[in-house]
């Protein structure tokens, strides 16, 4: 009898592990999906002075990419980004990282985005439930996170995920 269970706990731990290794650790289910995108007004990056707001691109179809210049893979993302940029809005938001390290950055490398926010303090990633840089979400005309991603973007999830996406949430109007 208690053979049996051993062998049945061992099944049992076996197809658990099996279903795990199934599971893209990029596709984590954000319980954002389908709910307002969390509320900020963050200093620009470029100018501190002034800030913006998620409400500010209301209307609009947007991306919110976040990123920092100590984030190797943000650096391998880059090009994908600024493919992206070149028809959709993207706004970075530069996370817990320094001003005079993200602007340097951005001059080495190109500046993809529509413009930067800054949230040295990482407050904001909180509520938007950042697990770490890059992570990028897609935001539609009525402020409502629409997809999150996990992990730099590649060429396979601008094209396979993202574009048809965005398509859709345009023709939507």
């Amino acid at each position: 009898m208690r053979r049996a269970w051993v062998v049945a706990a061992f099944a049992a731990l076996v197809i658990l592990l099996a279903v795990g290794l199934t599971l893209d650790p990029r596709e984590v289910p954000s319980p954002l999906i389908g709910k307002p995108a969390p509320a900020f007004d963050l200093p620009l990056l470029h100018a501190p002075d002034k800030t913006f707001s998620q409400k500010d691109m209301l209307g609009k179809v947007w991306i919110l990419n976040v990123w920092a210049s100590w984030c190797p893979p943000c650096l391998v993302e880059h090009p994908v980004v600024t493919d992206l940029a070149k028809t959709v809005s993207v706004i970075g938001l530069n996370y817990k990282d320094a001003r005079e390290d993200a602007l340097p950055w951005l001059k080495r490398n190109g500046d993809p985005y529509q413009f930067s926010v800054q949230d040295s303090a990482g407050r904001i990633g909180i509520d938007y439930g950042v697990y770490g840089v890059p992570e990028t979400y897609v935001i539609d005309r009525r402020g409502v996170i629409r997809y999150k991603h996990i992990g730099p973007l590649t060429p396979e999830v601008a094209r396979d995920k993202l574009e048809p996406l965005l398509k859709e949430l345009n023709r939507a109007g």
